[in-house]
């Protein structure tokens, strides 16, 4: 029979008794893993994160951002004007952000471990507990600038598709925003997805709604309430809504709160 070293047999013959070297000081070292080539889709919060750790590990990684900006969901902007295939805007703008939304977390819990998410020194800043939304955008760039993240991301770039290559590595399918029919696509050894799912919204399927003569709008598009302003006493033609239990109103705006598909 094969030998054990003395310091096993010790170890099972006094398995009550206390040790007094570590159990991992008798294991082999383990092997560092090889370098990996992973692509990470977003440059949000969960994306920016997946690429420090993943560098931290020795590994290669390039994340692809549509937008020109960091911050994934944080990043705000205008709704896009509404397409004939999609009349109620909803799936034209990647952020949900209202231009008065506040953090319903405290900023304490909201960073990261070794980066805390703390009110920055300066002339315009908030430092509330729960701060707006650009707050949490200004702690993604520093976090971003901080850690040297801003080489690994290709902006205004948008994955159009992933492929598993018998091999077993991953064909991405890219393209450079406004640059009409140029596709790259490049092989992965791993593939991160960190999109988020707050960009396509669910519409509820209401019948007769696309005969409605008022406005409609996904809770996703909306940002200011100024648009609103005196349309509750004005009803556009017959701007009827009538309800499962046989009540109806008068109605200018119908908002679709109904989610996101995901």
């Amino acid at each position: 029979t094969e030998k054990r070293p003395a310091e096993a047999r010790r170890i099972q013959a006094n398995s009550g008794s206390q040790l007094r070297k570590p159990l991992c000081s008798l294991l082999p070292a383990s092997m560092p893993s090889p370098s990996l080539r992973l692509a990470v889709v977003g440059a949000g919060a969960a994306g920016l994160a997946a690429a420090r750790e993943l560098r931290r590990e020795g590994h290669a990684p390039v994340v692809f951002e549509r937008a020109a900006a960091v911050g994934g969901t944080w990043l705000y902007a205008s709704p896009a004007p509404a397409a004939a295939a999609d009349p109620l805007g909803a799936a034209a703008t990647h952020s949900s952000l209202y231009a008065s939304l506040r953090t319903n977390l405290p900023r304490e819990v909201m960073g990261f471990l070794d980066f805390p998410f703390t009110a920055a020194r300066g002339s315009v800043v908030d430092a509330r507990r729960f701060p707006g939304h650009q707050e949490v955008l200004r702690y993604l760039e520093d976090f971003t600038q901080r850690f040297d993240l801003y080489g690994l991301v290709r902006f205004q770039t948008e994955v159009v598709g992933v492929r598993r290559e018998a091999g077993g590595r991953w064909a991405v399918t890219s393209r450079k925003l406004g640059e009409k029919g140029e596709q790259d696509e490049e092989l992965y050894d791993a593939v991160v997805v960190c999109n988020g799912h707050y960009s396509e919204p669910r519409v509820a399927s209401i019948p007769g709604a696309d005969a409605w003569p008022g406005k409609q709008m996904h809770s996703h598009n909306y940002r200011v309430p100024e648009p609103f302003l005196d349309q509750i006493d004005h009803a556009q033609g017959d701007g009827t809504v009538v309800f499962q239990d046989g009540s109806s109103i008068k109605a200018d705006v119908i908002m679709h709160c109904t989610g996101y598909l995901y």
